[in-house]
């Protein structure tokens, strides 16, 4: 799943690929805000992303779409 988290005074969004789902993205993202703890968000590869919540703009959540990957017959002509 691609999550992208906008960050108050910061111009680019940080997106994360991650193998969390949407409601447990939703969990975290509900529990940091109202513990005023910092988000901590595990991508697919393994590396840890750190934000503060009060530096937290938004946050979205996008299903990733598989690219088919495949082979047509050429025509014979």
């Amino acid at each position: 799943m691609e999550i992208k988290i906008g960050i108050q005074n910061v111009a680019r969004e940080l997106v994360i690929n991650s193998e969390l789902g949407a409601d447990e993205v939703q969990a975290k993202v509900t529990e940091a805000l109202n513990a005023g703890t910092p988000l901590v968000l595990q991508d697919a590869k393994g590396s840890t992303t750190v934000v503060p919540a009060a530096s937290i703009g938004y946050v979205e959540t996008a299903q990733e779409t598989r690219r088919k990957v495949g082979f047509t017959p050429l025509p014979l002509a």
